[in-house]
């Protein structure tokens, strides 16, 4: 299929991709801003969904670092939470590959619904209180099962997978939101690389608006990781919530 980038879409893909990869560093939902102007440029929702993943990947890759560097990264808990995601990603790039992106819709929805409302009626399941102790994940076995639905939906679909993570590692693992999101960057990381290698193996990936892309999301992840050290836990809690709660309505426009 032919396209036109022009230096119109370049700049929107370049500041779609710094807001989306802002907003994922931190909360998560930015795909919903990068796939609609994916499929704008003309690809379909199979292809936009696989190039998408080239800035998710460099994006994730420029917040894992930037978290290192202030000493934000829990590096011990990195091999064991990566196990059960590498496996659900696995799947889900492989159910991508072939099924519409529409049938993890309902999913999508559900997940963001009841995670809002969980929020709401008791934020210390999602959010742990301050000083809470991380557990380790052979401590709280139920926590790998949702670590590997967020690799089976991250593998399928990038929208939204930073608030299944979340959801594993602050309420399951009961880590506080800054060093959450830093492992939550290292699993996005690797999960988008799973995906990307079924896609590239596919023929599915549009490299050069998916690399114009990716520098907008670079930017924006870097750009995040010194505002989520530098702001408060209410802060960046609320944060999340209304970016549960938009990405809620934006699901209906995937």
């Amino acid at each position: 299929m032919e396209y036109e980038l022009t230096l119109v879409w370049i700049l929107a893909l370049l500041i779609s991709g710094f807001v989306a990869g802002f907003i994922n560093t931190i909360a998560g939902g930015g795909s919903m801003l990068t796939l609609p102007a994916l499929m704008m440029l003309g690809m379909p929702a199979d292809i936009a969904n696989a190039t998408n993943r080239v800035g998710v990947l460099l994006q994730s890759i420029a917040g894992v670092k930037g978290f290192h560097d202030q000493d934000r990264l829990d590096k011990q808990a990195i091999g064991p939470v990566l196990v059960p995601s590498l496996a659900g990603a696995l799947v889900g790039a492989l159910l991508a590959s072939y099924l519409p992106v529409s049938a993890l819709k309902p999913i999508l929805l559900i997940t963001m619904v009841g995670m809002a409302l969980v929020m709401l009626i008791k934020p210390a399941a999602v959010i742990p209180p301050p000083g809470t102790e991380p557990l380790a994940l052979k401590s709280n076995p139920k926590a790998a099962w949702g670590l590997f639905a967020a690799g089976l939906y991250g593998g399928f679909i990038q929208a939204g997978v930073g608030f299944i993570l979340i959801a594993a590692l602050a309420g399951g693992l009961r880590y506080d939101l800054v060093r959450t999101n830093a492992l939550k960057m290292v699993c996005t990381a690797v999960l988008s690389f799973v995906a990307l290698v079924v896609f590239v193996a596919r023929d599915q990936v549009w490299w050069v608006p998916g690399l114009v892309l990716a520098g907008g999301m670079t930017a924006g992840a870097a750009v995040s990781v010194r505002f989520a050290i530098s702001v408060s836990q209410t802060a960046l809690k609320w944060i999340l919530f209304v970016m549960v709660c938009l990405t809620c309505g934006g699901a209906f426009l995937l």
